[in-house]
């Protein structure tokens, strides 16, 4: 089974208050399903690259696992367009856009690194903070990094940011593939610096993974909630640096192993760090 329709029927079959949030490009469903109830509330969001689209059975599981405090909106698959053309290749979109799709991918018919979008627009480089500024970024639509015509352009992170705006977590959590890091620094600075490098570190101990150094990366769905809501937010790179895009079945048993109560002792590190989380309205 693609991983699209196993994201719907595990939605849609799962106990809890479920939302569609937006559609995708080519018009697929952005699901989010909230587990828990109460605060503290925090989001976690998935396989917002295509090639990355393991982390959505990590959603499965955490989804199962719960939170300790709280409550929390999954939402397994931030880009089901580009994790489809990653698992299933180019006649996972629609006829009339395969031709072009094709072209963006330097002419190859193998799109299974594929990170991008259904218009070759990274949605992770896409929000509007420090837009275009990353080392990486590239300005020409293609598989990867492309930051778009202008910040929120697509689909995927314009859903993704009235979302958030509308539930204005106190916690967010972008789970990617690969490498077993955690990034959270970005234009913190005081008292919320010393708040978000303890939640950070109450992440590091629930994973294993160290604390890592991002700060030639913008434009992130992690970077903006940082920015522009002053939420602590993290990004979890899952899956050993050695394993290959996309990450095999076979990585998930340990991935689920060294992340599988990440959220769940997140929202108990927030519940507990005693009114601290002041977001910005």
């Amino acid at each position: 089974m693609d991983i699209f329709k196993e994201t719907q029927r595990f939605v849609l079959n799962a106990a809890g208050e479920k939302r569609i949030i937006g559609r995708s490009v080519f018009g697929r469903e952005l699901y989010a399903l909230k587990i828990g109830s109460g605060s503290p509330v925090g989001i976690a969001q998935y396989a917002i690259h295509g090639r990355e689209y393991i982390t959505a059975k990590l959603a499965f599981y955490h989804a199962q696992r719960g939170v300790a405090a709280g409550s929390v909106w999954i939402i397994p698959l931030t880009n089901p367009d580009g994790a489809l053309l990653s698992q299933k290749g180019v006649n996972s979109a629609p006829q009339n856009m395969r031709k072009n799709l094709i072209a963006l991918n330097r002419g190859s018919t193998d799109f299974s690194l594929w990170k991008a979008n259904g218009r070759g627009v990274d949605p992770n480089v896409n929000f509007d903070a420090r837009w275009g500024e990353g080392v990486n970024n590239v300005f020409a639509a293609g598989s990867e990094n492309y930051v778009g015509e202008a910040p929120f352009s697509e689909p995927e992170s314009r859903a993704l940011k009235a979302f958030t705006e509308e539930i204005f977590p106190q916690y967010t959590l972008s789970f990617h593939t690969k490498g077993e890091e955690i990034y959270w620094r970005f234009s913190q600075t005081g008292m919320r610096t010393y708040r978000d490098y303890a939640l950070a570190k109450a992440l590091s101990a629930s994973t294993g993974y160290p604390l890592g150094d991002a700060s030639d990366s913008c434009g992130g769905y992690k970077d903006w909630c940082v920015e522009a809501l002053s939420v602590p937010a993290f990004t979890i790179e899952t899956g050993r640096e050695e394993a290959a895009h996309p990450l095999k079945e076979a990585e998930l048993k340990d991935i689920v192993k060294k992340c599988g109560n990440a959220v769940y002792d997140l929202s108990l590190a927030v519940k507990n760090a005693h009114g601290t989380i002041v977001r910005r309205k």
